[in-house]
Formats: C-alpha cells, sequence, structure tokens
C-alpha cells in the first residue's frame, strides 16, 4: 500500500489555515532539542515506543506523521494504515523539508 505524503508547504498552508491536524513526531528525545516543531503541539511517540502506543491516537482525526527525513514517519503511516487508519499522512522529507521549504531557521542535524 502506497503511503500518502503531505509537503512541508501544503502542512504549513493547512495549519496557517487552522485546519484540525494532529501532528506525531517520531522522532527521538535527542533530536526535539535540535530542531523542533513544538509550536504545533506535536504528540511525541519515539518509533521505538510507536508500536505500543498507536492506540492513543483517533483514527477519526486527520494524521501528519514526521521525524527528520520522512523514513521512520513513512513506516509509521504503514502501521497506522494496517489499523484502518485512512487519514494519515507522511510529511515528505520530514523536518528537514520543513526547514528548506518553512522555516530555515531550523537548525540542520
Amino acid at each position: 500500500m502506497a503511503v500518502p505524503e503531505i509537503t512541508a508547504s501544503e502542512l504549513k498552508q493547512r495549519l496557517d489555515q487552522g485546519q484540525p491536524l494532529v501532528l506525531v513526531d517520531v522522532r527521538e528525545p535527542l533530536e526535539w532539542s535540535i530542531a523542533d516543531l513544538g509550536e504545533y503541539a506535536p504528540v511525541r511517540m519515539p518509533t521505538g515506543e510507536f508500536a505500543d502506543r498507536m492506540d492513543e491516537l483517533d483514527p477519526d482525526d486527520n494524521i501528519v506523521v514526521y521525524c527528520r527525513s520522512g523514513s521512520r514517519s513513512a513506516w509509521a503511516v504503514g502501521m497506522l494504515q494496517a489499523q484502518g487508519f485512512d487519514k494519515v499522512f507522511n510529511l515528505q522529507g520530514g523536518i528537514l523539508a520543513w526547514k528548506d521549504q518553512v522555516d530555515p531557521s531550523l537548525r540542520s542535524y
């Protein structure tokens, strides 16, 4: 099954429009201190905890999952799809794409 994706620019536009989105950050705690989208109140579920915690998410929500570059979040989106989530998207290129397309002040790592 293909992983649905959203670009950083599209995500920013939807956030600016006030669309109800749940952002899920599957990066590790150390990564949060380097570059973060905390102003959007992401749900923090490190990859190692994701399988055990994904029941905390609501399948009725529009969910965008992100990591550093998009690989871990694509895996997480696939896990959610397997559980019947159909309004879930991977942030294409991850937080690195957010830095490139939306907020160049974020630190690279």
